[in-house]
């Protein structure tokens, strides 16, 4: 909402000298939020004059073009030219060259001046052009910023102005006002109008507010108006589409009059074009009000209006010169030939004013806000109307507004009105709101003395009467957001201030720190950010295909999923299953924008819903649940695991001097995962895997000793990394960190050092092809004993020497004993018997 100042102050108290950043300072205290300052003189500056044309001479030129050579007065006959400068005549006559031909000798135009400057930084200085020096420009409504009209000049007698010649033009225009721009919030539909900003104004400032709609006198109406009839007898949204409709005739207006520069100014510098004078006399009234209006020609209208919802089949050519297909949920205003109206939203052509208009029908209405809501977002029809309606208009302004336009209309346009007045509709009863004395308190955590409750709601515009223990609040009429006493003690502190609720610090409660979870979670990522992984953050929000690919290990699976009822986007309506497409969207999007080589993890829930999944019914507010329905709602909600996910492209540094960097690959994926365990003190099993989303012959599966499975890491499957648009070879994993951490020891023990040499003895094992090397190497520890410190696999080997079918493992074995140096033959034994358990299991031979 932009509030020009000239027409703040006409119902605040804004001193004369406060800009439009004094204005917003003001206003954010009361909880309105800045957005901009407009300010016409940040591109436009004099010297800009009235000049009165005293010749024109046309001259063709060789381009077959013809020029105008003028001679212009711009200050008062006999007076003497108070400007001085390059290119400023002291007579006041200055001759200037103009291309436009809608001006005569002894029409009074805007002449800007050397040394003025235009929007755009178009600076005026004298030149030579066509023969002539122009010492100055006959300006158009789009050089001075203020239309999109470039066909001619102004020429100030079609604004209905005959200024003296030298009057500053600017001033005249109204180009030294300026306006604060602010931002209105869903629940502050109110401050879409001067009314509302000016009243939250003086909330903020403690000055008077005088109040636009009392200042409106509406006479008593004589006789029935135009006939109109609300039918909505089965509400679409629980109450009726339209509660009130007043309509007023004027009869024998001009419409062709020019709109007032005084009026279009404000017009242009809230952001509202000027179009012509009924429609601009309509914005003002809406700006001013907050109350929308509707124009007829009233000698297009057939039959009674009707206000009713759309019947199937119907259409409406709308004044944007759309025929748009109607839903039998919208709101429509009707005459005998059918919809003339999308009601709150856009009127339609057929009853368009035209200026052939001579008779019109003012409507000003109050709708329902969810019917205007959902029409404007049904036809994608925005509107400064539907704006308002949806945030709620003030039931009782109506009568008010219609009676301001009739004003304007009868002052500006001519014409007179009829004593009968149309006023259809019952009046809502107002909100009364029940307020214990003590419930501010209680709820902000500061006192509230009788006087601050009971003065701040009055100043708010409520009615409030005491009652034994508090107070009895009957809300203003402009303010439908308020319903509860939450509401109300949200309105005394937001005008008390919010500064003057004490700040307070929790006392931490003693002897307690982290838990168990917090304290190993905080452990396992600090340990892959100190690995080199960047901790990233993604939403939650995925596709139906990234959870049937990530989601589940086998392809075809159908993995249920959690389908969000007002997604972000048609294509992202599931909770994720996976933490990994979120992680694929932010390596794709970081690639488009030249970061390569990239190592990100991610910490956070995935959802994978059981059955029942939700209740069918929401438990009553004000009542606490009992047992056996917290249960129900706690078995409706989804299992929500933690996990932690990582995805690897690129390199795993930037290439230097000497230095070839190394690609990341399926292993740091895997060494990522033994870091998650070894941090945590957790023994985890690592065997051959599958998984559709990775890679079939490069995938680790991660379990317990205990069985259950971890997750997965090693190299994504190439189909997806095409489908995904990600590097080749790009590697991740993913582990269930709740499963981790709950096998995860209290605290951990570090083994103790000993300072006896190791003894180190090599073994290769002949098995079959389909044996996992994984399996042979658990076979060897758990037949080695406990003087095995650690084994380890590093070599494959298939071909001569090794029959067909087999291969061959190399496994490096380290034996070391805590309280002596070990004898060869005692590391011998402890091989030998690793080599049986491995014999034993998996027919091992050794070569």
């Amino acid at each position: 909402m932009r509030v020009p100042l000239s027409w703040l102050r006409e119902y605040a108290a804004v001193p004369a000298d406060a800009t439009a950043e004094d204005v917003m300072a003001e206003l954010v205290k009361v909880g309105l939020e800045e957005e901009d300052v407009h300010r016409p003189t940040d591109e436009l500056t004099g010297p800009i004059v009235v000049g009165q044309v005293l010749s024109l001479v046309k001259e063709p030129q060789s381009n077959g073009k013809t020029i105008n050579w003028c001679q212009v007065r711009v200050v008062p006959e006999g007076a003497g030219q108070a400007l001085t400068g390059d290119g400023i005549d002291p007579s006041g006559v200055q001759g200037i060259v103009c291309g436009a031909h809608n001006f005569v000798e002894g029409d009074k135009v805007v002449v800007t001046l050397p040394g003025a400057v235009l929007p755009g930084d178009f600076r005026i200085s004298p030149r030579k052009t066509y023969g002539h020096v122009s010492a100055g420009m006959i300006a158009s409504v789009r050089e001075l910023g203020i239309g999109e009209d470039h066909d001619g000049i102004l020429v100030l007698s079609t604004l209905g102005l005959d200024p003296e010649v030298g009057t500053d033009a600017m001033e005249l225009l109204g180009l030294y006002d300026e306006a604060a721009e602010i931002n209105v919030t869903p629940d502050r539909g109110y401050c879409f109008s001067i009314r509302g900003v000016a009243r939250e104004y003086a909330h903020a400032t403690g000055t008077a507010f005088t109040d636009p709609a009392a200042a409106v006198v509406v006479p008593p109406g004589t006789g029935e108006g135009y006939p109109v009839r609300l039918e909505d007898s089965a509400p679409v949204y629980g109450v009726p589409g339209c509660d009130r409709f007043v309509a007023r005739t004027v009869r024998g207006i001009d419409p062709t009059r020019p709109t007032p520069p005084w009026l279009s100014a404000r017009l242009r510098l809230a952001g509202i074009r000027s179009i012509s004078l009924v429609v601009d006399i309509s914005n003002y009234v809406m700006l001013e009000l907050g109350q929308p209006l509707h124009f007829y020609d009233l000698d297009a209208l057939s039959g009674e209006i009707v206000v009713r919802r759309a019947t199937a089949g119907e259409t409406l050519r709308t004044l944007d010169d759309k025929v748009r297909t109607l839903d039998a949920a919208d709101l429509l205003v009707t005459d005998a030939s059918g919809p003339i109206g999308i009601a709150g939203v856009m009127g339609g052509a057929a009853t368009e004013v035209t200026d052939g208009t001579r008779n019109v029908l003012i409507e000003s209405a109050h709708f329902d806000a969810v019917s205007i809501g959902r029409s404007r977002r049904r036809h994608k029809l925005p509107s400064e109307a539907s704006k308002r309606f949806e945030r709620g208009v003030d039931w009782h302004v109506a009568d008010i507004a219609a009676q301001r336009a009739v004003e304007l209309l009868l002052d500006l346009a001519g014409g007179t009105v009829d004593d009968a007045v149309t006023d259809a509709g019952q009046a809502p009863e107002p909100r009364v709101i029940e307020l214990a004395a003590d419930f501010p308190a209680r709820l902000i955590g500061r006192p509230f003395d009788d006087g601050e409750i009971t003065g701040t709601l009055t100043d708010l515009g409520a009615a409030v009467e005491r009652i034994d223990g508090g107070y009895r609040v009957t809300a203003p009429s402009w303010r439908s957001d308020l319903e509860t006493r939450e509401d109300l003690t949200e309105e005394i502190i937001r005008l008390l201030g919010y500064d003057t609720i004490p700040s307070s610090l929790p006392v931490a409660p003693p002897g307690r720190g982290l838990t168990r979870v917090q304290q190993q979670r905080r452990r396992l990522l600090n340990a892959l950010a100190a690995a080199g992984l960047t901790e990233v953050l993604s939403y939650p929000f995925v596709s139906a295909r990234s959870n049937d690919v990530f989601g589940a290990p086998e392809e075809g699976m159908g993995a249920p999923s959690v389908k969000l009822a007002n997604p972000l986007s048609a294509e992202l309506k599931f909770l994720r299953r996976s933490i990994l497409p979120g992680l694929a969207e932010l390596a794709r999007r970081n690639h488009s924008r030249g970061f390569r080589d990239l190592a990100l993890f991610e910490a956070g829930a995935v959802f994978l819903p059981g059955d029942p999944l939700g209740t069918d019914s929401i438990p009553p507010l004000g009542i606490k649940p009992d047992d056996a329905v917290l249960d129900a709602l706690y078995a409706g909600i989804p299992d929500q695991p933690q996990t932690v996910a990582g995805l690897f492209t690129g390199h795993e540094a930037a290439p230097s001097a000497g230095v070839a960097p190394r690609a990341w690959d399926w292993a740091d994926a895997v060494d990522a995962v033994h870091l998650m365990a070894q941090v945590t003190g957790v023994d985890v099993v690592v065997r051959q895997g599958s998984h559709q989303a990775f890679h079939p012959g490069r995938t680790a599966e991660f379990s317990l000793r205990s069985g259950e499975r971890l997750g997965y890491a090693g190299e994504l499957h190439p189909k997806l990394i095409a489908a995904e648009d990600l590097p080749a070879r790009t590697v991740a994993f993913e582990i269930d960190v709740d499963l981790l951490f709950d096998a995860a020891a209290d605290v951990i023990v570090a083994r103790p050092l000993s300072t006896y040499p190791a003894a180190t003895q090599d073994v290769a094992l002949v098995v079959d092809a389909a044996v996992v090397a994984g399996d042979v190497l658990e076979a060897l520890r758990e037949g080695a004993g406990e003087l095995l410190e650690d084994v380890s696999l590093f070599d494959v080997y298939t071909g001569p020497g090794i029959g067909e079918g087999s291969k061959s493992l190399a496994f490096a074995l380290r034996f070391r004993a805590p309280d002596r140096t070990l004898t060869a033959d005692e590391a011998s034994a402890a091989r030998d018997s690793a080599v049986a358990g491995a014999a034993e299991r998996f027919g091992a031979v050794q070569r």
